[in-house]
């Protein structure tokens, strides 16, 4: 059976859908980690549970969100919590197992800058800020995160720190005292990444279909680290590409034709 066609933005959201399971708890993104986690749930992993930042818990949209206030998050919600209980019992109790995040600036130790491009108090750009992202970042037991590979989005040294990944490496979360494991994937357009157990640099583990090293470097603002035995992505199903195209085509549907950000990565946090 034939390979179907499929871009490099579907090839991250469905292998960031793989990397869910059935039993997950997980804080979902705006954009790419939305629709990846909806791919998840309408594939392998029917029970996950799916939490916005807008206090919605167990929810089953049939189209993605625009946003945490998209009336569809409440509709299909097992239950709609206050947004201080969501943060306080929910996220800050521990009991969320996955943070799924987006970011505009990322290093090469998973932190995540969404609040300015540039100095702060002069900045080139400024970005939408944290919303619930740095508490996500520290309080879930672990963090994926998604991104388009561009060498001004993964950088040297971002230009703030918004949510905080592993710091300068090695045990500096251990050291803040922060118990939770932090980033442990990052998923892009062109491959997997994981963290070196004892760095904690991000690594290129799998190589998605058709990508090669230098694509891969020629993206990134950092000299990357491949592992030594590198994978390739296996290429996404046809049940995997027609379920995610169908939800963005009921998502397309019903806001009017408006342009969404299914397929794109979230640019700023869990309330982008």
């Amino acid at each position: 059976m034939a390979t179907p066609d499929f871009t490099p933005n579907e090839m991250m959201t469905i292998a960031a859908a793989r990397a869910l399971k059935n039993d997950d708890v997980c804080f979902v993104g705006i954009g790419a980690p939305s629709a990846a986690c909806n791919v998840a749930r309408l594939t392998h992993a029917p029970d996950i549970t799916l939490i916005y930042e807008s206090g919605t818990i167990g929810t089953r949209p049939d189209v993605l969100p625009l946003s945490i206030g998209d009336g569809e998050l409440c509709e299909t919600a097992l239950t709609t919590v206050s947004v201080p209980e969501m943060f306080r019992y929910w996220l800050q109790g521990g009991r969320i197992s996955i943070g799924f995040l987006g970011a505009a600036q990322l290093d090469r130790f998973g932190n995540i800058n969404t609040t300015v491009i540039g100095p702060y108090d002069k900045p080139k750009v400024r970005l939408p800020g944290g919303g619930g992202a740095p508490e996500i970042a520290t309080s879930c037991q672990e963090v994926f995160i998604t991104l388009k590979q561009a060498k001004r989005s993964m950088v040297e040294k971002i230009d703030f720190y918004t949510s905080f990944g592993h710091g300068e490496g090695g045990d500096h979360r251990r050291r803040l005292g922060i118990t939770t494991k932090g980033p442990t994937r990052l998923i892009t357009d062109l491959a997997i990444w994981l963290p070196d157990p004892e760095t904690k640099e991000f690594t290129v583990v799998s190589l998605h279909p058709g990508v090669s090293r230098d694509m891969v470097q020629e993206t990134c603002g950092w000299t990357v680290r491949f592992a030594e035995s590198l994978e390739e992505t296996p290429p996404p199903t046809e049940l995997e590409l027609g379920t995610l195209r169908d939800l963005q085509a009921r998502t397309e549907k019903a806001h009017g034709g408006s342009k969404t950000k299914s397929a794109a990565p979230a640019g700023a946090s869990a309330g982008a």
